[in-house]
């Protein structure tokens, strides 16, 4: 199994090393027909007004929106995350619309305001390490919108069908937990 970490701007080394320690094959996607290499997708952290001009540009986002469909996961962290939000405030902005969420975007204030929190998951025992920098919050959940992690009594990582979604970073951790169970949504 190969997983794909779109490589456009943000933090995708880090994913890739998270990839490397858990034994998995990735590559970094910067070119649409790179798609059809990869079982799963890893959308990064970054600005995701940035990803989506590159989307248009490229015609990634019809691509992206078909991915669940043919049984490849996607996981976005942080703008990533905003990306694949059904309703996107703060301003109001396009996206994938694949999960049903309402994300307001840096809700915690300007860059500044990032800090590391610990909140729990529902898929360790013990607190689960989250970096937020210039994070959103998930404002709403949609009824098959499962929540996996909350932090201050906030949804901060929630799975619907094959998307899973965190507003931190969890690829800036030691902590492997989100990386492992998006590798089981992609084994299926």
């Amino acid at each position: 199994m190969k997983v794909g970490v779109l490589a456009i701007q943000g933090d995708f080394a880090a994913h890739a090393q998270i990839l490397a320690r858990l034994g998995v094959e990735y590559i970094f996607v910067k070119h649409l027909a790179q798609l059809s290499e990869v079982a799963a997708l890893i959308l990064p952290g970054g600005e995701s007004t940035t990803h989506l001009n590159f989307f248009q540009e490229e015609g990634f986002a019809e691509a992206i929106r078909r991915l669940p469909e043919q049984d490849k996961p996607l996981f976005g962290t942080c703008a990533g995350a905003i990306l694949l939000a059904k309703e996107v405030l703060a301003p109001r902005q396009e996206s994938l619309g694949l999960v049903d969420i309402t994300i307001e975007r840096n809700a915690y204030g300007r860059q500044v305001a990032s800090a590391i929190r610990q909140g729990s998951c529902v898929l360790k025992d013990g607190p689960l390490e989250m970096v937020f920098i210039r994070a959103p919050i998930i404002r709403r959940l949609g009824a098959g919108v499962k929540v996996l992690a909350e932090c201050d009594s906030l949804p901060v990582a929630v799975v619907e069908g094959k998307c899973l979604l965190t507003t931190f970073h969890p690829e800036l951790t030691s902590d492997t937990t989100l990386h492992a169970y998006f590798l089981q949504l992609a084994r299926g």
